[in-house]
């Protein structure tokens, strides 16, 4: 079974996470098969950058999102418009969408 779920990186004291999908039995900092994005919780707002294509793929075929990723991905609107996708919505028209939400936060 595939999970999405973050992967620790950075120094001590100074952490910033990989976004993977990764083996459910792999460790923590093991294995993954594919890098979806990072998150950098030291930063005010945290920085969230994701290939939204690609988790929409991912959960599409089944994978599952850790309760951590899951929160983070609702206070940004992925998983909403996951929903929409999976109700038939064209995925450029969201990511398109997703575009402009992630370039009006920055600006701010």
């Amino acid at each position: 079974m595939v999970r999405i779920r973050l992967r620790r990186t950075g120094q001590r004291h100074q952490p910033s996470y990989r976004i993977v999908a990764a083996d459910i039995e792999s460790p923590r900092d093991g294995r993954c098969l594919e890098i979806l994005g990072s998150y950098n919780p030291l930063t005010d707002p945290f920085t969230l950058d994701v290939k939204e294509d690609r988790i929409y793929h991912w959960m599409k075929n089944g994978a599952q999102p850790s309760d951590s990723v899951v929160q983070l991905l609702k206070s940004t609107g992925v998983m909403d418009r996951f929903a929409r996708f999976k109700a038939g919505e064209p995925v450029e028209k969201l990511l398109e969408e997703s575009k402009a939400y992630f370039a009006n936060r920055k600006a701010a």
